[in-house]
């Protein structure tokens, strides 16, 4: 059937609220933080490239970054901006300086770390909110200060002075001090410069000429509403009245400003190292603290230190920058060339212009050389391409984006991407990975731009480039990563039969006929009364090949399974909402192909119940034949139902047992993965992660690792809502191979996963294994065939379950063939033209076709899908007929030995295959049993035990090289849990235990 079969898939119908936070691009709208007392809203995305737009207080918060917390922190230290910029930096500051201008909103289009659903500005871009308070006026040229008027801005050498005479300012640092000082010593030129220094003369010297205007650009240190100067550069003032006498050629005070680095009194261990350059060939510390008009030495020291770097740079008198080494080529500069005084105390040295004064806390300094792009002492058979372009009017070359902030790394980016089966990878931006394909390349870049726009070293290794702004270290595999064949014989898709419901359960029975089982009570459908039966034997005739049959409680989101009693009854457990939620539901398949049985499903939840109510359980029949129920929720979308039981329910009051992984995981772990183990203990899979049972105490044995998630986050899932579907690998005689657990499929909220991983759970070391599909699917459809491979139909290629909540439906058909090595087992098959996305579901036939049916997503443009289809395999379209053959006895003993009688038409019994399929519902799994033949007479041995295979029936197969039998029903183990004496009330029918 259809997910159910392989191993829990049916879909539900609300995804429960869930908060994830990507570093990926969106497209949405910006939020307005909901925070009592404060009135922010967004004002816009804006630049912030160079000196930043916003150099008040920031912090960074990698996973759980918000509007709300960024606002809410700058609020309480009252500032009127708030920016978040990179998916997880907040900045706030009173003004947008430093050039900070509007960009494109849609620029803005980094997934907050800590809410998906809102935006936190992007590379270089930050999204800004405000709250109403005007920003000061920005800081404008004096005209005059009494007789003194402005002149404009003039250029300026450290070597070879406009304006030879430095003088100190008493007070703090104004146009208004420094004029003042100047008259004071008799000169009638004035000039500011570096925001803290004046200097006065009779005349211009040394060539002294205007420049623009605007090269004047840094606020005084004591009054940022006015400018004092630049780097090298002074605004220039003229006394226009008398001065009372001659110059003083040697002014009181210390005369000429004179700073000096700090060699003596700093806290311990650091040291004074030297004057650097910075900026040569990009910034050579990596860290750059908020700009501040009082820093001194020691408060930069104190700050580096606390965030546990060794080396600390100041720089322009206001700056500080924290590293543990020098990158981007750093050299030692001329010691008088680090002449600025800082901000807090104008006779430390705080570098200069393009100068960093640097101090170490190891009395060491390591400079780093110019960054290259890496291209030896590659991981894996991955090769340097070039620098690429990124993708037309800014979209992406790569689809899948990984943000290292401060730890990203080429190799890493590779074996990242490699890991995941990408055999194209990119790094940007210093602190950007991409993955992809190959053919991304060709389809959505332009092309190379020359190797001079790779030009950011990355953020943890500063001697490797990790592209550009906008381009991209491009990095390839050499040879074939993902072996997928394309077959020339590759099945296909056929029409089968017009439907008359859209089901939710999908069973083969005994019988031979499928029932139906949809969402009564909440069916589209009014006059649906919730199951059928198809009788595949008449789908010709459509007034006979549907029986209507009832339920009398909603089905939806329940669990199914076939009993191993004498009726093999088909039981449905749990449902929608109230009372449908401890819903047990039984039918027995009777009648016969082209003959309606009479039998209907059997309930009433006053005398037969769950212990507690479930919506999204799963079931299995353990080896002791009793059924195990496990997890769901309290009704639709309700609190977690974090515990087991067992049914027939254990005498002796409550025996359902709480289950702390089920409570913690919720609500990612509806409809988890249960398989009984050779061992006898049982795998569960929820969530990310999984575990081994006691299949007695259900105490955990063994923690098995997390499941690996997506290329971008450890943190997707693989059971509803995010749905993949896990099955066994196939069994082999004489079964001392490890038992390996497949699971396909899952989705990283709402972006669908695109591999699947693997794991022998019991064997020393387990570890999962991780293979790339062809197409991104949220959800499959996974289900069991004869030759031991697994057909892969359904499904989407965005979302997650649920309805309205995925879309771009998987119209492709994967074959999955466990027998090959890794990275070659896909197949890619036939296609189809009708959309299966929520409620879908797959069901192997007795012929070997595989029935294709429903779609339920209630998502525009995606109808109520009726329509029922048929997978016909590679195996029956290569023109060979099909074998026969007949069995002797239905009930088989473990161990056992049974004859049957086979008629082959294109091999011999040397080729010849036997197969067993147990399980057309939760729980399925494949055994090859040894046989041995004589003439066409076969005898066939039983599985050994009930933990190779637990009791249940089975659908047997012959295969004549490739091709398929029709199958025939065995029961294999009996029913030794006394299923067929269960329930006892006069309104259930019970089978009986015994032989058949």
């Amino acid at each position: 059937m259809d997910i159910f079969i392989a191993s829990l898939a049916v879909l539900a119908l609300c995804l429960p609220s869930i908060t994830y936070g990507s570093m990926v691009r969106v497209r949405q709208t910006p939020a307005t933080p909901n925070l009592p007392g404060t009135n922010y809203t967004f004002l816009g995305c804006f630049t912030d490239q160079g000196a930043r737009t916003l150099g008040g207080a920031t912090f960074t918060n990698t996973t759980g970054m918000t509007v709300e917390s960024c606002v809410s922190f700058c609020s309480s230290q009252d500032f009127n901006f708030a920016g978040l910029e990179f998916a997880q930096e907040c900045w706030c500051g009173n003004e947008l300086a430093n050039g900070g201008t509007n960009a494109t909103e849609s620029d803005c289009n980094f997934a907050c770390t800590g809410d998906a659903n809102e935006l936190c500005g992007a590379g270089n871009r930050l999204s800004v909110y405000w709250n109403g308070v005007p920003p000061p006026p920005p800081p404008i040229t004096v005209p005059s200060v009494g007789q003194w008027v402005s002149l404009g801005c003039y250029n300026d050498s450290v070597n070879a002075r406009v304006l030879s005479v430095g003088v100190n300012v008493d007070g703090p640092f104004t146009v208004e001090g420094c004029t003042t000082a100047c008259f004071n010593n008799n000169f009638p030129l004035a000039g500011m410069e570096f925001a803290g220094q004046c200097f006065c003369d009779t005349g211009l010297e040394n060539g002294g000429a205007p420049t623009p205007l605007a090269d004047c650009n840094m606020p005084c240190n004591g009054n940022s509403s006015e400018f004092c100067g630049g780097p090298n550069r002074l605004n220039v003032y003229n006394f226009t009245g008398t001065l009372p006498g001659p110059p003083d050629q040697n002014p009181g005070g210390p005369g000429p400003i004179d700073v000096a680095p700090v060699k003596a009194g700093l806290p311990a261990p650091w040291t004074y190292a030297a004057c650097y350059v910075d900026n040569a060939f990009g910034r050579i510390m990596s860290t750059q603290l908020p700009d501040d008009q009082k820093v001194t030495v020691q408060s930069c020291l104190t700050s580096c230190d606390s965030q546990n770097f060794t080396l600390a740079g100041l720089e322009f008198g206001v700056q500080c920058f924290c590293g543990n080494t020098l990158i981007d080529g750093a050299v030692p500069g001329e010691e008088n060339t680090c002449n600025m005084a800082c901000g807090g105390n104008s006779t430390e040295a705080c570098g200069g212009p393009n100068r960093l004064s640097v101090y170490t806390a190891t009395k060491n300094v390591t400079a780093l050389p110019v960054p290259t792009a890496q291209n030896t002492s590659l991981p894996g058979q991955w090769v340097y391409k070039g620098c690429l372009q990124e993708g037309f009017n800014g979209a992406r070359v790569f689809p899948n984006e990984i943000i290292n902030t401060d730890n990203n790394t080429i190799e890493a980016c590779l074996n990242q991407c490699a890991a995941f089966g990408y055999p194209a990878a990119g790094a940007e931006f210093g602190n950007q990975c991409f993955c992809g394909d190959i053919t991304d390349v060709e389809n959505n870049s332009p092309g190379f731009s020359d190797a001079s726009e790779c030009n950011i070293a990355c953020s943890g290794d500063p001697i490797h480039l990790c592209g550009g702004e906008s381009r991209l270290q491009l990095y390839e595999w050499n040879g074939v990563m993902n072996d997928w064949h394309t077959p020339e014989n590759t099945g296909r898709y056929e029409f089968f039969v017009p439907g008359v419901v859209v089901p939710l359960i999908v069973t083969l029975g005994i019988n031979n006929k499928v029932t139906f089982v949809e969402k009564f009570g909440t069916s589209e459908f009014q006059n649906s009364t919730g199951a059928y039966e198809l009788d595949l034997s008449l789908v010709d005739d459509f007034e006979r090949t549907w029986r209507t049959m009832h339920v009398k409680t909603d089905v939806f989101c329940s669990a199914g399974l076939v009993l191993p009693d004498k009726g093999a009854r088909q039981l449905v457990i749990g449902g929608w909402s109230l009372s449908s939620t401890f819903g047990v539901r039984l039918y027995t398949p009777d009648g016969s192909p082209g003959v309606n049985g009479t039998n209907d499903w059997e309930e009433n939840v006053d005398e037969l119940s769950l212990q507690r109510g479930r919506w999204y359980p799963s079931a299995l029949v353990m080896s002791n034949g009793s059924i195990l129920v496990v997890g769901g929720e309290v009704g639709s979308n309700g609190a977690p139902e974090p515990t087991l039981e067992i049914l027939p329910t254990p005498e002796g009051g409550p025996t359902y047992l709480f289950m702390d992984w089920l409570n913690r995981t919720d609500p990612n772990n509806l409809y988890p993965f249960l398989h009984m183990l050779p061992s006898g203990n049982i795998f569960v899979g929820y969530y990310n992660e999984a575990r081994i049972l006691n299949p007695v105490t259900f105490d955990t044995i063994k923690t098995l690792p997390n499941m690996p998630g997506s290329v971008t986050s450890f943190l997707a899932g693989r059971t509803y809502p995010l749905e993949g579907t896990a099955v066994l690998f196939p069994q082999h005689a004489p079964y001392t191979d490890p038992i390996t657990i497949l699971v396909c499929g899952g989705s990283n909220f709402g972006v669908a996963l695109d591999n699947c991983v693997h794991i022998q759970p019991e064997a020393e070391n387990p570890q999962w294994v991780l293979e790339r599909m062809v197409a991104i699917q949220a959800r499959y459809d996974l289900h069991a065939l004869p030759d031991g491979t697994f057909l892969i139909v359904n499904g989407a290629q965005q979302g997650v379950a649920g309805f309205g909540l995925a879309t771009d439906p998987n119209l492709q058909a994967l074959l999955y063939d466990p027998s090959q090595p890794v990275g070659s087992r896909i197949s890619i098959l036939n296609t189809t033209i009708v959309a299966r996305l929520y409620h879908s579901e797959s069901t192997l036939l007795p012929d070997g076709r595989v029935l294709i049916s429903g779609s339920d997503p209630q998502t525009p443009g995606f109808p109520e899908e009726t329509r029922v289809e048929v997978y016909i395999p590679p195996y029956l379209t290569d023109g060979r007929q099909q074998p026969s053959f007949t069995v002797d006895e239905q009930d088989w003993n473990y161990g056992g030995q049974y004859t049957i009688h086979v008629t082959l038409h294109e091999g011999t019994t040397d080729t010849m295959r036997v197969s067993l399929i147990a399980g057309n519902s939760m729980g399925m799994r494949t055994i090859f049993p040894e046989f041995s033949c004589s003439g066409n007479t076969c005898t066939v041995t039983a599985p050994p035990n009930a933990f190779v295979s637990p009791p249940g029936w089975h659908q047997l197969w012959v295969l004549d090289g490739p091709t398929p039998s029709h199958s025939s029903w065995v029961r294999i183990g009996g029913d030794p849990g006394e299923l067929g004496n269960w329930p006892n009330f006069p309104d259930f029918t019970r089978p009986g235990v015994g032989p058949l």
